[in-house]
């Protein structure tokens, strides 16, 4: 007995200096993410309601936050009760944890695992925010947050990645988020902008970005950011996992711009920036998933189908007519399907897990798998979003008015703009003010 109570002891997991300092950059980088799709997200809007997309990304930042630390890591990653949530009493207020008390086996502190998997939290709210610009009130947001976290994401995550969550006991791969952060947040986006409709002049009016370089900017943030959030997924890289899914990342996420970019080219006949940034995202989502499980030339194949398909399903929304503000629905749930069941064809084995897909001689087992940990996820955040949306807007209203639509809702709702020109020019001379009339006047028509 004092034998293999010895061999237990040496089998141990020992704190990781090198592992624990890897995944607390790699959270920082998780962070920086929600900044960075808060400018991708408000460059891509008009003027008039750039702040207000800036906004709710930050929000999540803090609202989700004191959340997570209240329940809901409790909630996403506590003892499991009946496959479906989880809930232990030291998680709440992170109150009953160790300063060295290690992570489920792994060679990081617990407290380190709930930071990192905090960022998730606050991201995947944020993400929804982009299909809903230019029409909904900050306070209804803000509650929509705090209420779809604790109701949709803080179950879905312990689904997928809690200990007895049923996806993740049956053996569902998803990596770094494809169903607990893509598809859910995509969902949820249809669901919502269903109940809420369309923005006031939807189809008709332009409704071009406002800032391409912002845009650009967002996509360079996320590009980096997202390096910490696959690769850090494997919290720790003593056994090269960690290094694969960096690899992946970055192949996967270049072979969808260019396929993104080269559709554009031959339907539109121009390569733009939007479609850059589109692509690389759209690539980004789908290897999120699956890049734990397959090869560098997998990973390229994952990107180009993904690239390929995100940017024919940005259209449907004016075929189908539901009002995607900035294609969350054609980036995030199509991209999030594609790289979910794409394990299903790719997986090598031997790398995450030693699961196979068909093209590796897996048959079609994990691709049943991965279809069911698809459309669950799919199904309850449309359903719990929607009803959610309801709710709220027959209580407190969703939508703020239509004037105050069209007038912008960076005044109404934060009493600012982002840009102000009015002391451009120098000094308040005549002439300097004749010269700046015409500017402002065109301003007011690009806003309108």
């Amino acid at each position: 007995m004092a034998s293999a109570i010895t061999t237990l002891a040496a089998d141990a997991p020992e704190l990781s200096a090198a592992n624990t300092g890897f995944m607390l950059i790699c959270s920082a980088l998780v962070m920086l993410m929600t900044p960075g799709l808060a400018f991708f997200y408000g460059g891509m809007v008009r003027v008039k309601s750039s702040l207000n997309m800036l906004m709710m990304s930050f929000i999540s930042l803090g609202i989700v936050t004191i959340l997570w630390v209240l329940y809901g890591f409790s909630l996403a990653f506590g003892t499991d009760s009946g496959s479906l949530i989880g809930w232990s009493s030291d998680y709440v207020g992170l109150s009953g944890i160790g300063l060295t008390e290690l992570w489920d086996g792994y060679t990081i502190p617990v407290y380190v695992f709930a930071v990192f998997q905090l960022m998730f939290a606050i991201i995947t709210p944020a993400l929804i925010s982009g299909a809903l610009a230019d029409r909904v009130k900050f306070t209804a947001w803000a509650l929509f947050v705090a209420l779809w976290a604790t109701l949709v994401y803080f179950p879905v995550a312990h689904w997928v990645w809690g200990a007895g969550g049923w996806l993740f006991e049956m053996g569902v791969i998803d990596f770094a988020g494809g169903t607990a952060v893509h598809i859910n947040a995509g969902a949820a986006a249809l669901g919502v902008i269903l109940v809420i409709g369309k923005r006031v002049g939807f189809k008709k009016d332009p409704m071009r970005p406002h800032s391409l370089p912002l845009v650009m900017l967002g996509a360079g943030l996320l590009w980096f950011g997202w390096f910490g959030f696959n690769a850090g997924s494997w919290l720790g890289n003593d056994d090269g996992i960690g290094a694969v899914m960096f690899v992946n990342t970055q192949v996967a996420t270049a072979a969808a711009m260019l396929a993104w970019l080269a559709y554009e080219k031959l339907r539109h006949g121009s390569f733009t920036t939007l479609g850059a940034a589109s692509g690389a995202v759209a690539g980004l989502v789908a290897i999120t998933p699956s890049g734990g499980s397959c090869s560098p030339l997998g990973a390229i194949a994952i990107g180009a189908v993904a690239g390929l398909a995100c940017a024919m399903a940005v259209g449907l929304k004016y075929k189908f007519g539901y009002d995607d503000s900035l294609d969350v629905v054609g980036v995030h749930l199509v991209g999030g399907i594609l790289g979910s069941l794409l394990v299903g064809l790719f997986a090598t084995g031997g790398v995450q897990s030693e699961a196979k897909g068909l093209f590796y001689g897996g048959g079609l087992e994990q691709l049943g798998k991965q279809a069911i940990g698809v459309f669950s996820v799919l199904a309850y955040s449309l359903v719990a979003s929607a009803l959610l949306a309801f709710v709220l807007d027959r209580t407190i209203g969703m939508r703020v008015s239509e004037d105050d639509e069209v007038s912008g809702i960076d005044q109404v709702e934060h009493a600012e703009t982002a840009y102000d020109f009015s002391g451009a020019g120098g000094g308040a001379s005549p002439r300097g003010t004749a010269v700046l009339a015409p500017v402002a006047a065109a301003s007011k028509k690009v806003d309108a």
